[in-house]
């Protein structure tokens, strides 16, 4: 694969991964739209590990909390913030690895993954997301986050499993009717991406052991090294817009590119 399809790949990832606009739908619409050949689950993997360890670096202080909490949680003890955070976290895990396991076996993951599901959940679900934003109350914080909050907004992501619905969309658009203000709204959704991410990638990659061969992982590896860049600034960028902007830009941009592809898809 050539450095310039990784580049491009990568930046796709990199930007659309945490904005509530779906990397995944791109990252299927790029070789549709373009004719390009399909990029493969390895770089699939590679971009998602590049934005995994982007958003760790950027929530670096959160991280380091839940890993100190990690020997009290084990031990059972949920009394400090880090083990408490890393509880809610895998509770709020569950429901898409669930979900996402019988939507595999049953091949319903493979079916969905055509333009006409990705420009439906684009346009319905930035609507959702365009009214949870405009109606949903600005009054609580990421620490005020309860067990309740962590089984819906588990299911919430489920829904992402949608190709076209956006991880990052859905669950900012399930805490944002919860009633968290938009930073902490998207603070927390960026927190569930990482055992998500850690989950999902772990189990793909163990699928894809003794099938990749010394060039595949060298393009994995420059690939999710350019997402990890990419996705760095636009987190950045994203997360300093929120203390001013709403997330309407993304809804618009949603609601275009999902009325494109249904014309393309019903004509």
């Amino acid at each position: 694969m050539t450095l310039s399809h990784l580049l491009i790949l990568a930046l796709i990832q990199g930007i659309t991964e945490f904005l509530p606009i779906s990397s995944s739908a791109h990252l299927i619409l790029f070789p549709e739209l373009t004719g390009m050949a399909d990029q493969g689950v390895v770089i699939d993997v590679a971009v998602h590990v590049g934005t995994l360890f982007a958003v760790m670096v950027y929530f670096r202080a959160d991280v380091a909390m839940v890993f100190r909490g990690i020997p009290d949680l084990l031990r059972g003890r949920l009394d400090s913030p880090g083990a408490r955070m890393a509880f809610l976290l895998i509770i709020a895990t569950i429901p898409v690895m669930v979900v996402g396991l019988i939507l595999k076996q049953t091949g319903m993951i493979d079916l969905m993954r055509n333009i006409t599901v990705i420009g439906w959940a684009m346009l319905v679900f930035g609507i959702v997301l365009y009214f949870a934003d405009k109606r949903g109350a600005e009054t609580r914080l990421a620490e005020s986050w309860t067990l309740r909050d962590a089984v819906i907004l588990g299911l919430w992501q489920a829904v992402a499993l949608i190709p076209g619905t956006s991880r990052s969309g859905i669950t900012i658009t399930g805490a944002r009717f919860m009633g968290f203000e938009r930073h902490d709204a998207a603070r927390l959704s960026m927190l569930m991406s990482i055992p998500t991410i850690m989950a999902t990638g772990g189990l793909t990659a163990l699928d894809l052991i003794g099938t990749t061969n010394s060039q595949a992982a060298i393009d994995g590896g420059i690939a999710a090294l350019l997402a990890f860049g990419s996705a760095l600034l636009a987190l950045s960028l994203m997360m300093r817009l929120l203390k001013s902007v709403s997330f309407t830009p993304y809804v618009i941009y949603r609601i275009l590119l999902g009325a494109l592809l249904l014309v393309i898809a019903y004509s």
